[in-house]
């Protein structure tokens, strides 16, 4: 009997621990933006007023895996606010957005919610901002909702089928049954551990933002139900892009893609190279030694693109020339991508 009593005592231990820790990440990081309900599940956005006379149609940002809203709202509220419209957004079953339905586990359903929030916000058309794993929620969007669609901005996208898979525990995460074992007894101590080495990875080559993690709360995804739902959307994603991707060359929104040489996550060559050919008239935005957080890396260059994308007249090559030299001077090395083995938003 000593035994399984053992058993049930780590096991009790193991559960208390992840529910206090998710209680103190959400008290650091509580609730920001509102709740609105898109069909019987709620989504939560923060939703900034453009100016009286905007210099930019209104965006719309989509987060990537292991994100929330927090994450673009850091890298372009400050630069954008008073031009335009802005709609940052919790993807379902992220940050504080409520899951929904199955189809919200690819990102067809996810683009469709969007559509919905939009709609009941009041916002007709927009241009989409969609980063990493956003990228193909974006793409998506373009293809189902080409009405509300006024433009694309892909940032260092994940969009089409890749060789190889993603890290096991992603897999272990969106398992049924085991899962729920999973996230609610390993995940979230692990991600604390690992959580400063992470994120920093996710900015290589690149300098992580010094409060990146007290900005972007990336901690949010280590609660379980958080975790697994984003498990699940990279899960998915290979097999949804695989047959999806073909439907790009129905795109005829202006376009532009933002990605540096250097990803560790995704490979550019596959997934950015692979969206300007597949949509007519779109423009690709190589930069050397850029990692996988333009956002955050190449704000200015982010923003001129969506200047483009609304008619401005913006020279984006070079600017991402004048940003590789930037790069070169912190001493940022131009490196191979290793592929998208691991997708952390």
């Amino acid at each position: 009997m000593i035994f399984p009593i053992a058993v049930l005592a780590v096991l009790a231990a193991a559960f208390g621990f992840t529910a206090w820790q998710a209680g103190a990440i959400e008290r650091r990081f509580p609730r920001h933006g509102d709740l609105t309900d898109v069909g019987g599940y709620k989504l939560n956005s923060l939703h900034i007023k453009g100016p009286e006379h905007p210099s930019l149609p209104p965006i719309v940002f989509i987060h990537g895996a292991s994100g929330n809203l927090r994450d673009q709202e850091t890298a372009f509220r400050k630069s954008l606010e008073g031009r335009a419209e802005l709609l940052f957004v919790d993807r379902p079953g992220h940050g504080y957005s409520e899951r929904g339905g199955p189809e919200n586990d690819v990102p067809e359903g996810q683009a469709a919610a969007i559509a919905r929030l939009m709609e009941l916000k009041g916002i007709d058309r927009t241009i989409i901002v969609g980063h990493s794993l956003g990228g193909a929620i974006a793409a998506s969007f373009a293809v189902f909702h080409p009405e509300k669609t006024a433009g694309l901005l892909f940032l260092a996208p994940a969009t089409h089928p890749w060789p190889g898979g993603v890290d096991w525990y992603y897999n272990v995460a969106a398992t049924p049954y085991l899962g729920w074992w999973f996230t609610h007894l390993l995940s979230l101590p692990a991600g604390m551990m690992m959580m400063d080495g992470a994120t920093k990875a996710v900015f290589s080559p690149n300098q992580r933002r010094d409060r990146y993690v007290d900005e972007g709360a990336p901690a949010l995804v280590l609660r379980p139900e958080n975790f697994r739902n984003n498990a699940i959307d990279v899960a998915n994603l290979n097999a949804y892009v695989a047959r999806i991707a073909p439907r790009y060359r129905e795109i005829r929104t202006p376009t532009v893609i933002v990605t540096g040489d250097s990803d560790p996550i995704v490979l550019e060559e596959i997934h950015s190279q692979g969206l300007a050919r597949d949509i007519a008239g779109s423009e690709l935005v190589m930069i050397h030694g850029l990692g996988h957080k333009p956002d955050y890396v190449v704000t200015d260059v982010a923003v001129a693109a969506l200047e483009k994308l609304s008619g401005i007249d913006r020279d984006l090559q070079s600017m991402a020339r004048a940003a590789e030299a930037r790069l070169t001077q912190s001493g940022v090395p131009s490196r191979p991508a290793v592929g998208l083995s691991v997708e952390k938003g």
